[in-house]
């Protein structure tokens, strides 16, 4: 038996959360003492594959085509879910992302396999059970799921696991699986992208701001601290709501789930809703004049205080120490 890792990519580049998938995926090999067979799908160069060695892949199977260069649902889970088979794969990881949660279930059902979405801690396998641990109720608690089934599928909250290099020679492979016309019936047939700028749900460290800013003309000093940070940005919901913000920033429950390194939240009360979308942040800083914001509760560093005069104070203490460094 092996495991398989399904390797996502943007526009022919693998993403950070990509990485971070193939360490997980090379340490549950190690765990089973197996072997790590990852699946490419679109359009990837061999120098890109080839970096699925560094982080312990032994064989990647390439998978092109005109109809694959987008993101295809149905048709990649057909595909994945075949090579799975044919590698005689019991365990497939791949990432919690946008596609990674439409693939999951559907991987399910193919593979007649026990799912385990959003993990984020390496399977506990003792006494012969197989527990993963994952994020429950909109990432406000954690579940330990068993999955008894011969055949399982996990996959992992970005940011929750480290990247790890673990050099092997990989061997790549091209790979081509039978797929129906049925897989095709719903396609993107372009994405067009709305910013150059990093992605909430692959960023280290998010910079949000909410109604405390008072309006979007004062949005320049949140947008500084971010680039000077190498930060994605972010809303609240009402900040979207009222078009002071896109809503492709909104984070929260109705909005994108983030689980950063990072989260700088400025001018947010803390809404239970809005927790939901950020809980899993490893290390949250709140600034807000409000001393009985919700948010503190939940901040592991507060600062009660203005926003308009700490986070100038800040960007200025980034300023000196990049300049000292």
């Amino acid at each position: 038996m092996s495991v398989l890792i399904y390797t996502e990519n943007a526009e022919g580049k693998f993403k950070k959360s990509t990485f971070e998938a193939v360490s997980y995926a090379r340490a549950i090999a190690g765990q089973n003492k197996t072997n790590l067979v990852a699946i490419s799908i679109g359009d990837v160069s061999a120098d890109e594959l080839a970096l699925l060695g560094k982080y312990g892949a032994e064989k990647v199977l390439n998978v092109s085509g005109e109809k694959l260069k987008n993101f295809v649902n149905q048709a990649y889970a057909s595909i994945i879910a075949e090579a799975a088979k044919k590698e005689g794969a019991d365990i497939v990881v791949l990432s919690n992302s946008f596609s990674g949660r439409g693939l999951a279930p559907r991987l399910g059902v193919k593979l007649e396999a026990g799912v385990a979405d959003g993990a984020v801690a390496l399977p506990e396998q003792t006494g012969g059970k197989f527990t993963v641990k994952k994020t429950a109720f909109s990432g406000k608690a954690f579940a330990m799921v068993e999955l008894t089934s011969a055949n399982k599928v996990i996959s992992l909250t970005p940011n929750a696991y480290k990247i790890i290099e673990t050099p092997a020679n990989a061997v790549v492979e091209d790979f081509s699986a039978e797929t129906k016309a049925s897989d095709f019936s719903a396609m993107i047939k372009e994405i067009v992208r709305s910013t150059d700028k990093i992605s909430l749900p692959d960023a280290d460290i998010v910079v949000s701001g909410g109604r405390g800013l008072k309006g979007p003309e004062n949005w320049a000093m949140v947008e500084e601290l971010a680039d000077l940070l190498g930060a994605a940005l972010a809303c609240s919901k009402p900040v979207s709501d009222a078009g002071w913000r896109p809503h492709s920033e909104h984070v929260g429950q109705t909005g994108i789930a983030v689980s950063p390194n990072l989260y700088i939240a400025i001018g947010i009360s803390g809404a239970i809703q809005h927790l939901a979308g950020v809980s899993s942040s490893k290390v949250i800083v709140v600034i807000n004049k409000d001393a009985e914001a919700p948010f503190f509760k939940v901040a592991d560093y507060g600062i009660v205080g203005d926003a308009f005069e700490v986070v100038p104070k800040l960007i200025t203490a980034i300023k000196e120490y990049k300049a000292s460094a």
